[in-house]
């Protein structure tokens, strides 16, 4: 079974984004208004359609689709879906909307990056009717159930097109990649690894330390992260990304500096070895062995988020 409760009627299914258990998912709020919050990208869709018919929920029944940011790991299949939820309407922040009705520059945008992968990653990428889709300004709500309003806040640093959002019944929060990926997998061995996601093109460390200070005054009881799970110790995610974000930026700064004449991919490399050799260090101080699987994903994060960091320090030397 790849959906697992959470309490609150709140239940995570397993999407397998790029065909990997426990890398991101989609959560669904089993209220008057049935909410799916997050698709992952189009090969994941058999996946959440599965998902749903384990907790026996009718296509019919689901009201909101909503995407915490256009990322195609957490967007990608929103047209998809919908196309088989006919009484669904789909969320998405302000700056979202034009890209989820034509998306034809995310799609132009992973095939620039992934080439020939294109395909097998994210195909297809389909539009949303403009009559389907539902924008949410920061401060805005939507009412679910009696008992249950969702709150919309926008969260940039991540990305500019990126809200979370405060849900009344379980004092949760749903927050896309805002405040950080979060790792279950270590979890598992006793420890929490919660590591920012810096990945290019709108990263801004000082919008996500705002974003997180933002949620934490909010003093939510849970945190629901975009990849993947969920923390009752939102504490620990806090001291975590004030840990980690100043150190991803000085490991980021001390790559430039030494690599300054060096091509982006040589700057980049360098960042990533710096980070992975950070990583590896808290892991064997927390004596955490890492499976194969799990070092993958890490390295995989570590890999774009130091593209994202070399980005924002080229943005700001123009």
């Amino acid at each position: 079974m790849s959906t697992i409760g959470l309490g609150y009627n709140v239940s995570l299914i397993d999407a397998f984004d790029l065909g990997k258990e426990r890398r991101t998912g989609s959560y669904i709020i089993q209220a008057e208004e049935v909410t799916i919050i997050e698709t992952s990208a189009s090969p994941s869709i058999p996946y959440v359609l599965k998902g749903l018919e384990e907790l026996g929920i009718a296509l019919i029944e689901v009201k909101n689709i909503i995407v915490t940011h256009i990322h195609l790991d957490h967007a990608g299949g929103v047209g998809l879906l919908l196309n088989h939820c006919p009484n669904a309407k789909v969320i998405v922040h302000p700056r979202g909307k034009r890209h989820l009705a034509d998306p034809s520059r995310l799609i132009q945008g992973a095939k620039a990056v992934y080439g020939d992968k294109f395909n097998e990653l994210f195909d297809p990428i389909l539009p949303v009717p403009e009559d389907r889709l539902v924008v949410k300004e920061d401060g805005e709500t939507l009412k679910i159930g009696k008992e249950r309003i969702l709150t919309f806040m926008d969260t940039p640093g991540h990305a500019n097109h990126h809200f979370s959002i405060h849900d009344s019944f379980s004092n949760g929060i749903f927050t896309g990649d805002t405040i950080g990926v979060y790792y279950p997998q270590i979890f598992d061995q006793g420890a929490e690894l919660i590591l920012p996601s810096t990945s290019p093109n709108q990263f801004d460390p000082e919008a996500m330390h705002h974003s997180m200070k933002r949620i934490s005054s909010l003093q939510v009881e849970r945190i629901y992260f975009g990849h993947y799970g969920m923390t009752a110790n939102p504490n620990q995610v806090y001291k975590q990304i004030e840990y980690w974000l100043p150190k991803f930026m000085a490991a980021g700064e001390k790559a430039w500096a030494e690599n300054q004449t060096a091509s982006f991919d040589i700057k980049q490399q360098a960042l990533f070895h710096l980070l992975w050799n950070d990583v590896n260090q808290f892991l064997s101080e927390n004596q955490i062995v890492l499976e194969e699987d799990i070092s993958e994903l890490i390295q995989l994060d570590l890999n774009v988020g130091s593209m994202g960091i070399i980005d924002y320090l080229a943005k700001r030397e123009n």
